[in-house]
Order: C-alpha cells, then sequence, then structure tokens
C-alpha cells in the first residue's frame, strides 16, 4: 500500500507528517489563560500607575420656579 507524500504510517494507521514549528507558534488556551490572570492579578493588587478616577462634579442647582409664588 503506497503512503502518500507527506504521510507516514504508524501501527496500520495513515498519519500526516508533523510540520517543522508549527507548535511554536501557536499559543495553548492555558497559555493565554496564565497571562489574562497574570494581568488581572497585576491591576488588582499592585496597580497600573496613578489612574486615580477623578472626583465627579459637584451637583448643579437647577433651574426651578421661585418658591415665593
Amino acid at each position: 500500500m503506497p503512503v502518500p507524500e507527506g504521510f507516514h504510517v504508524v501501527r496500520s494507521h495513515i498519519r500526516r507528517n508533523p510540520r517543522p514549528g508549527a507548535s511554536a507558534k501557536r499559543m495553548s488556551g492555558w497559555t493565554i489563560a496564565g497571562i489574562c490572570a497574570a494581568v488581572w492579578l497585576w491591576g488588582h493588587f499592585i496597580g497600573f500607575g496613578d489612574a486615580d478616577a477623578a472626583p465627579p462634579p459637584a451637583p448643579a442647582p437647577a433651574a426651578s420656579v421661585p418658591a415665593g409664588r
């Protein structure tokens, strides 16, 4: 039985040959989840610098009918 180019036989099964360097270029889901967790922990415990929230502006009185009428 001829094996097509780019494939090999393992225990009477035809398998595709591994691509060189393909696994090093991809990031696994666990790696991405770890990076997200590290960024969240950094922001939660250490902070991202002087990003203090500005205090809300004081409420201005609304225009209304005078009370003496």
